[in-house]
């Protein structure tokens, strides 16, 4: 039996097509950011934010950051993978604009 195997494009595809994914990559540009400001840049529920961060760091995309202090404090911040992400997600903004406009 043949078992189907995902490509490391379809991953990445399938994690982008997931709300706020893209939002987040986005909002991760100008730096690390705190789960609080991640919220409020991408209007996701917490759940969902946590579950969107979780699944950013496993495939490497973003970095979490705990720091030692009371109260404490998390950062996630984009990693050199999902830094070098962002011309493609620039190029399909820039495509999307062009080719999905209604007539």
């Amino acid at each position: 039996m043949v078992q189907s195997k995902k490509q490391p494009l379809e991953e990445v595809l399938e994690l982008l097509g997931q709300r706020g994914v893209y939002s987040i990559l986005r909002a991760l540009q100008q730096g690390a950011l705190r789960f609080g400001a991640l919220q409020q840049a991408t209007a996701l529920p917490p759940r969902s934010l946590s579950l969107r961060l979780r699944d950013l760091e496993e495939m490497g995309l973003i970095s979490r950051t705990e720091y030692q202090e009371v109260p404490p404090r998390v950062e996630y911040a984009l990693t050199p993978l999902g830094e070098a992400l962002q011309p493609a997600l620039e190029a399909l903004a820039a495509w999307s604009q062009t080719a999905l406009k209604t007539p």
